[in-house]
């Protein structure tokens, strides 16, 4: 009997899942952190490594963010639809250590419409490569750290804590829930508990990058 599949073998390949390289480890991701703050290179390269690790966004978001779609004021960073990977807008909450770090950002590229406008024309945004070149500057190899790794990270501490709901954590990592009846009940955001979560995070950075583990209990 002839198998009518075997036409087709070849035909149909997989989807290639980039797995890219996170420091996920507590102690190590917090001897990460201390390293950017050393870093010798140009203040908006180390701000936006450092914001990265605030924010756990896809690094293209950040680069090419412009400074319209931050609200300082009510500590909000509203990334429009057309740059999201999923084409949904996408809000982060701002924790006080990245409103400074904002702060002191918009003295050196307030001018611009980029947040991080690149070396040779301001029209045109800090290059993905330029941020894994400064990682790389500070010693970690390709398969040590990426500037996407940030998001993995962020995810396996938020989740090994125990202190959030998963939903939440995914909501703000910009996960599409595919199920239409669960994404009906995530209309919120889950909104209330995210602020409340990156808050808790940039404390938690700031803990990881001064070498203690210290648990906090939630009100």
């Amino acid at each position: 009997m002839t198998d009518p599949t075997s036409a087709l073998r070849g035909a149909l390949t997989a989807p290639v899942v980039r797995h890219r390289a996170a420091i996920v480890d507590p102690v190590p991701f917090g001897e990460l952190l201390r390293a950017i703050d050393d870093y010798d290179g140009t203040p908006e390269v180390r701000f936006a490594l450092q914001l990265l690790a605030l924010t756990f966004t896809r690094p293209g978001e950040l680069r090419l963010a412009t400074w319209k779609e931050f609200d300082l004021d009510a500590s909000v960073w509203t990334i429009p639809a057309t740059r999201m990977k999923m084409r949904r807008p996408h809000r982060v909450p701002l924790a006080p250590q990245a409103i400074v770090i904002l702060e002191v950002l918009r003295t050196l590229t307030g001018q611009y419409e980029l947040l991080f406008p690149g070396a040779r024309s301001p029209s045109r945004p800090l290059s993905e490569n330029t941020l894994n070149a400064a990682l790389r500057r500070l010693g970690y190899a390709k398969d040590d750290m990426s500037s996407h790794g940030f998001r993995a990270a962020a995810s396996s501490l938020l989740n090994e804590c125990g202190k959030w709901n998963a939903d939440a954590i995914e909501a703000q990592l910009a996960h599409v829930e595919a199920n239409a009846v669960r994404k009906a009940y995530a209309r919120a955001e889950y909104w209330a508990e995210r602020v409340e979560m990156m808050a808790y995070w940039a404390d938690r950075l700031d803990e990881l990058r001064r070498g203690g583990i210290v648990l906090h209990l939630r009100a």
